[in-house]
């Protein structure tokens, strides 16, 4: 199948690894550009020479909390490969722990680099794609269901899911997509780490997985070529959803 991204060019914030950098990937691989961002500047560089270099992928270091951000990425796009297309929008999860024992300046740093920073980013996106194109916000199953010990996960994500669908109605009638992908339990540092935040990541996985009807955990590419989809011309009819990515485990129908 032809997903159409020859040539296409997205931006992708969050995507010197995990799973913007898999994204960025199978983006690549279809014969699309992308423009990566990324807080460290030696996992940006790293990440560009793994894409093919400047040919298939430029990359700036940036912070999302930073105002200048969005529009520095809409520039670099159009200044490097002469066209804009669309946007992956991933951060980095909150830290871990329940919504009341979260503190203070750990609900205001989520908040600015998970909430306002996607959102500024969705709608700086939104504007420059006068000519139609895709925005997929990276979020987690618990926009739909909350999630043990990640509670500011579970007050951000969902409310990030109502901007995404109040975006593609607004730019709907510009022909711009908005789509929020939930990753359920991807393979990724993040998961790792929260594994082995109990002491025996062993059995913590196995527990995960226990719970999950293809009882596996999923691979970073896997969540790659349905973000890659999502973006693409192929899924033009498709926007205003949240896609959950979980190998099952979401109960909802």
């Amino acid at each position: 199948m032809d997903l159409g991204l020859a040539d296409r060019v997205y931006v992708l914030t969050g995507a010197s690894r995990g799973l913007g950098f898999a994204t960025a990937e199978q983006l690549v691989a279809d014969g699309a550009r992308v423009v990566l961002s990324a807080r460290a500047p030696e996992q940006v560089a790293a990440a560009v020479t793994a894409l093919g270099g400047p040919a298939r992928a430029i990359g700036l270091t940036a912070d999302l909390t930073d105002p200048q951000t969005p529009g520095r990425l809409v520039a670099a796009a159009r200044e490097h490969f002469g066209r804009l297309d669309g946007a992956l929008v991933s951060v980095g999860g909150p830290p871990p722990g329940t919504a009341a024992q979260a503190t203070d300046e750990q609900w205001r740093e989520s908040f600015e680099t998970i909430f306002l920073g996607s959102v500024r980013t969705a709608r700086t996106v939104a504007a420059a794609l006068t000519d139609g194109g895709a925005i997929a916000l990276v979020l987690s199953t618990s926009a739909r269901s909350p999630l043990p010990g990640l509670g500011i996960s579970n007050g951000l994500r969902p409310g990030l899911a109502g901007v995404a669908k109040d975006i593609a109605d607004e730019y709907g009638p510009r022909g711009v997509r908005v789509v929020g992908l939930l990753p359920g339990r991807i393979l990724t540092d993040r998961n790792r780490a929260l594994f082995a935040a109990g002491g025996d990541a062993d059995r913590a996985r196995a527990e995960a997985e226990a719970a999950i009807p293809l009882r596996r955990i999923g691979e970073p590419a896997e969540f790659g070529k349905v973000a890659a989809f999502v973006l693409s011309p192929a899924a033009s009819y498709l926007t205003g959803i949240t896609l959950p990515v979980d190998g099952g485990l979401l109960r909802g129908l």
